[in-house]
């Protein structure tokens, strides 16, 4: 916009580089040489004949007393123009001493510590840097006055310029200023400022800079106080918005102190404003919001433990206070205390409640209780009290904190443990920043919207009475909200909202935040899908408020946002991970080796219901993933549609706490608590949260109070059991009903427009009803493939290719034993890995760790994204896996397997909390929008998936049923009977196998590594999505029995069933054919009785489902004189794969069938290893008997 370096403060610089290219092109950096080849131009220089140089002035020039007089000419006359045309620029100035006790300590400390690094901090760098923090917080202080056509504009660069005053000795001896222009500083963190800094500065004095490096300032920064100025009062230029000037340090009274001014346009910026900065840059330099502390941790200089002063007042007001009695500082301290409960604890008196319900209160709010009178506030200046709001006095200010804290929105956020977030909160709920008035339009089209929220409810309960819909009536500001929140998300650079809610309010939340037709949601209710053909494609589908859908939705300023609603079952809050998933897996770029992580381009929203907020363990789960490396989405939007009741259950009854969101102060997230029938409150509401996430990239509550207009469904009586409640909301007008007649009293609609509105949405969705009526029901369609896929009967038309030639392998295995130059291996480990260095070159055998990094390996090198995540799964439970290594002296990690010179697809590799629910969920979300990644959940024990499964049950198992919604996830859960008792044995695969049905899953037990290798590669690659529930092993990891080649990796493929390599004598020896799976295998084949046993053959059943029917035959009709099958496994006979397997076999045989395993039992394994070894014995000889 300013784009003419000859009008700016680098003119004279500028100038001088002109003559210098009109008297030698070459003479000057090729930038500028094309910058003035393209036609820029300065003033032509003036030629002064040589004798006329090296003489005096003679008459012509002006009459002076005495002395010489010397003409001004190029670039200093270029710089006198501007300076004489910036007179033109309106200015004032403010001033503001500061202590600078705390910078000058924190400066020393720094570059201790960063000596070795060979970084020296200055004061101007500091500064610099408080400066483009405080311009954040105060933007006005870089706008800036456009003139065209005698028209005037305020232009908001929406950026942060910092122009630095460089002051330089040309070779003649004389000063000159040049001013690089630091952009976007606002975008860089310190580390990146400081190097930027530096390069400009460097480049200045060099005069090596290219021209754009000194265009574009908004707000500079001039120092002359290294020169020992006290103070300045810089000229501003054209197109900047304030110039700050930073005077000398000086002691006074004991005390370092420096002059900082700020001279601004005063066109567009108040004194109030410029004062405001100042204050703001004092607090920085303070050491609030942890100033230094992220300067130091962006510098790598540590952990800073400097205590922030307190920023009262300027420092001359302080310092020239009077003597302070002591009566007076004891009612100061009555003041703050005061203070303080009204940003603690004065939510208890907000007026939340739209049924009137009078607050709880507390005392402490009351200034009597602490013995201030309205006399003594009087006289309590309310800048000791460090309060935002308006007001000279405590008198001043205590009604509007009471405004401010105890009216229809309220907060709690001094339970949050950052000093930077709790300070910025209140100041920004003080100032009221986040309750913008809205314009007469945005009130016009929120109650438009509230007008439809209202009409389709209404409608369906009309014409669909008593069939179950969940309506949102008594949270109608819900949508409202759920609009503000995407808008802003869109303004922060969101492309993305993926949400989860429960049952009440959803068609709602579909029709006019997703944007499904009224007509789709009327056809569900006239039952518009046709039964048998929905029955008959192998789906059942779901009730239509457990739907997901996915959307656009455009914003009020124009931006499409693409809106995700996951489907969810009936049990409350489970969706809840799942949706955090699956907004990691959209933010997250695996284009490439290494994963990048954008939170900005995706906001989760999660709607709670209140009951089930405080009394679901998944919603602590979910809270505890969310500043996890792993697991962080950048914040989530939690809103509780807060109905007051749980079905009819009574808050008393559901939680221990007076609040539906206090689980929330447990993990440090702010609360917003507001009144439903307040609509601009709850706006507000959303305005205040989404700020926080941009700023801290934090959760966010919002606690939304209402009620439920009807019972827990539309067929069910609440009077039975809340006759009190229901008495009163009877009664009570709706919200778009109060809302309306606010707008009326203040003349921005009439009553003849409300009554349009309202009239018009009836019209419409009666209209849509007439027509739905009159048309037969939707076909399913689903294609003849598909019916074969979900019967269970479909087979791939080819199998995924699994094998990876032996050289790419051998390449892999070099890449994941490497580590960096001087990284220390821990000894006993390094013996671990060299193990596997020697198998892969000599011809050895692979255990099973080894032949899955080898897997892993070679997928990302195809360019499949892999993300592992469990308990202790970076090492393994077993101290097997070790993707990661940890440098034996240092603790530093590095993980080989990220960085494989290959590799064309990221691997995440986590650690996960000690959660099974919400981690499994996690993984589930994230697997389904990453249908291309192999994505796998571990479990510490195979059991431990127990406390997952209702994401088992309801989504992993019937996803692809209930909502055609499936994926990849892998669940690796060790399985085997060691004697380790009851918890550590069983992975519970009967659970699974009962589950299987319309080939929804795939459920494996392997028994070789290579099996393992092929598996992982072939569920990577299969066209066919599904989960896979493979158990693994733990003794076998180790076992050498159980270990592979490399031409088993090389050349082999996945088996459904694998044959017995250990015949004693040959097959047509065989009369019985022993079917089992996994570890017990061993077992057997290692049992002195094998050699003694040559009638006998062991198959393995790999892949237990889908069951491989044909694979079986081929291994049963193999053994041409075999009488009987029996099928052996360690579990108790009513678990393990018995009751799935044997009626499966017998449809491929009419041999007789038998079973070996433990008996019935409650437990799955014996507590006593004595006992456990015992019935191993048993199975055994049985088995081979």
């Amino acid at each position: 916009m300013f784009e003419n370096i000859f009008e700016t403060v680098n003119s004279g610089f500028a100038q001088a580089l002109y003559e210098d290219y009109l008297r030698d092109p070459n003479s000057v950096p090729a930038a500028w040489r094309e910058l003035f080849e393209n036609g820029l131009k300065g003033m032509a220089p003036v030629e002064v004949p040589r004798q006329a140089a090296e003489t005096p002035a003679k008459a012509g020039g002006p009459r002076v007393p005495y002395g010489s007089l010397e003409p001004i000419r190029g670039s200093a006359l270029r710089l006198l123009e501007n300076m004489q045309a910036s007179l033109a620029v309106p200015t004032a100035t403010s001033y503001r001493e500061v202590d600078v006790t705390r910078l000058w300590n924190a400066r020393a400390e720094l570059n201790r510590r960063l000596e070795s690094k060979g970084i020296k901090l200055s004061f101007t760098h500091l500064i610099g840097w408080a400066i483009v923090k405080a311009a954040q917080r105060l933007p006005v202080m870089t706008h800036a006055v456009v003139e065209e056509d005698g028209q005037y504009w305020r232009w908001d660069p929406q950026s942060v310029n910092l122009g630095i005053a460089v002051d330089l000795e040309g070779k003649d001896g004389r000063r000159r200023l040049m001013v690089p222009v630091l952009k976007q500083a606002q975008e860089a963190d310190f580390a990146g400022f400081y190097r930027e800094y530096e390069r400009l500065i460097a480049g200045a004095r060099e005069g090596t800079l290219p021209p754009d490096a000194y265009f574009g300032a908004t707000i500079t920064l001039t120092n002359p106080g290294t020169i020992g100025t006290s103070a300045s009062v810089p000229r501003l230029m054209k197109g900047q918005g304030s110039i700050i000037a930073t005077g000398a340090i000086r002691e006074v009274a004991g005390v370092r102190v420096m002059t900082v001014s700020s001279t601004y346009d005063h066109r567009i910026i108040q004194g109030a404003e410029s004062g405001m900065f100042l204050r703001e840059l004092d607090r920085m330099l303070q050491g609030e919001d942890g100033f230094y502390e992220e300067v130091a941790a962006s510098l790598g200089a540590g952990q800073l433990s400097l205590t922030p002063q307190v920023v009262a007042a300027p420092l001359a007001s302080r310092t020239a206070a009077a003597p302070v009695s002591e009566e007076m500082l004891f009612h100061v301290a009555a003041a703050m205390s005061v203070v303080k409960h009204h940003r603690t604890h004065g939510y208890l008196a907000a007026r939340l409640d739209p049924l009137g319900t009078e607050p709880i209160g507390d005392p402490a709010l009351d200034p009597a209780s602490v013995g201030l009178t309205p006399e003594i506030m009087a006289r309590i200046p309310a800048a000791v009290l460090r309060v935002y709001v308006e007001g000279e006095t405590m008198a001043d200010i205590l009604p509007r904190l009471r405004e401010v804290y105890c009216g229809t929105i309220a907060y709690e956020i001094e339970h949050i443990a950052s000093h930077e977030q709790r300070v910025w909160l209140r100041e920004v709920i003080e100032r009221g920043r986040h309750r913008t008035p809205l314009s007469n339009d945005e009130k016009r089209a929120l109650l438009e919207l509230l007008t439809r929220v209202e009409g389709l409810e209404q409608f369906l309960h009309r014409s669909y009475l008593g069939q179950k819909r969940f309506g949102i009536e008594g949270l109608d500001m819900l949508v409202p909200m759920l609009r503000k929140a995407i808008d802003l998300a869109a303004e922060q650079g969101a492309k993305d909202v993926d949400m989860g809610m429960a049952h009440r309010g959803r068609l709602n939340v579909l029709a006019h935040i997703l944007g499904i037709p009224y007509k789709t949601i009327i056809k569900e209710f006239e039952g518009g899908i046709d039964v048998d053909t929905l029955l008959t494609s192998g789906r059942t589908g779901d009730v239509k408020y457990h739907h997901g859908a996915t959307g656009e939705y455009t914003t009020s300023s124009g931006k499409v946002v693409e809106v995700s609603l996951m489907p969810n079952p009936s049990h409350l809050e489970a969706v809840d991970p799942v949706v955090e998933g699956a907004a990691r897996a959209e933010q997250t770029d695996r284009s490439g080796p290494q994963a990048k992580h954008d939170p900005s381009s995706v906001l989760p929203i999660l709607i709670h219901g209140d009951a089930a907020f405080a009394a679901q363990g998944v919603v602590a789960e979910t809270f505890n993933l969310a500043r996890l490396p792993g697991y962080s989405t950048g914040g989530t939007l939690h809103i509780i549609a807060n109905n007051q009741i749980g079905f009819t259950t009574t808050p008393s009854e559901a939680r221990s706490t007076d609040f539906a969101s206090d689980l929330a102060k447990g993990f440090d997230v702010p609360i917003i608590h507001v009144n439903a029938d307040d609509p601009e409150a709850c706006i507000a509401a959303v305005r205040l949260a989404m700020m926080y996430r941009q700023k801290f990239a934090g959760d966010v509550v919002i606690n939304l109070v209402g009620y439920r207009r009807h019972g827990h469904n539309e067929a069910d009586e609440p009077r039975y059991t809340q006759p009190a409640m229901y008495r009163i909301i009877d009664r009570l007008p709706t919200v778009r009903e109060r809302y309306a007649r606010s707008l009326i009293g203040e003349g921005v609609v009439t009553e003849e427009e409300v009554v349009a509105m309202r009239e018009r949405v009836e019209r419409e969705l009666n209209e849509i009803r007439e027509a739905v009526k009159g048309e037969p029901p939707v076909e399913a369609r689903v294609s003849e493939g598909a019916l074969l896929r979900q019967s269970g009967q479909f087979a791939a038309e080819h199998e995924p290719e699994t094998r990876v030639g032996a050289d790419l392998l051998r390449e892999l295995n070099e890449e994941l034993l490497r580590v960096p130059d001087g990284f220390k291996v821990n000894p006993k480990l390094r013996r671990q890995l060299e193990r596997r260095r020697e198998a892969v070159a000599n011809g050895g055998r692979l255990d099973w760790a080894h032949a899955e990094a080898l897997a892993f390996a070679s997928l990302l090198v195809e360019g499949i994204p892999l993300r592992l995540s469990g308990q202790d799964s970076v090492r393994g439970t077993f101290s097997q896996r070790h993707l990661t290594l940890f440098d034996a002296e240092t603790g530093e990690p590095y993980t080989p397997i990220q960085h494989l010179s290959k590799a064309r697809a990221p691997f995440e590799l986590y650690n996960s909390p000690l959660s099974e629910y919400a981690v499994l969920g996690f993984e589930y979300g994230y697997s389904v929008e990453a249908p291309e990644a192999l994505v796998m959940w571990e479990a510490q024990f195979g059991d431990f998936a127990n406390g997952a499964e209702v994401i088992i049950d309801q989504f992993v198992i019937a996803g692809l049923s209930k909502w055609g919604q499936t994926s990849r996830l892998t669940l690796l859960l060790p399985h085997g009977y060691e004697g380790q008792g009851p918890e550590h044995s069983s992975a519970r695969l009967e659970r699974y196998l009962a589950l299987g049905a319309e080939n929804n899953i795939r459920v494996a037990n392997c028994s070789t590594p290579a099996q393992y290798f092929h598996l992982l590669r072939r569920q990577a690659k299969h066209q066919e999505l599904r989960p896979l529930v493979l158990m693994t092993p733990k003794s076998l990891i180790r076992l050498p029995e159980a270990s592979s080649t490399m031409e088993e990796l090389a050349t082999g493929r996945f088996e459904y069933v694998l044959d017995d390599p250990t015949l004693p004598a040959g097959r047509e020896a065989v009369r019985k054919l022993v079917l089992c799976s996994g570890k017990v295998y061993y077992d057997a084949i290692t049992s002195p009785l094998r050699k003694t046993a040559a009638h006998v053959a062991l198959g393995r059943v790999e892949l237990l489902y889908p069951f491989p029917y044909d694979a079986v035959r081929r291994l049963i009709e193999s053994y041409p004189n075999l009488e009987r099958i029996v099928w052996l496994q360690e579990e108790p006979r009513n678990m393990g794969a018995r009751k799935f397997v044997v009626p499966k076999i017998a449809e491929v045989t009419d041999l007789p069938i038998d079973h070996v395993s433990r008996p019935e039992r409650a437990s799955p394994a014996e507590g006593y290893p004595a006992v456990h070894q015992r019935e191993q014995e048993r199975l055994v000889a049985e088995a081979l008997g």
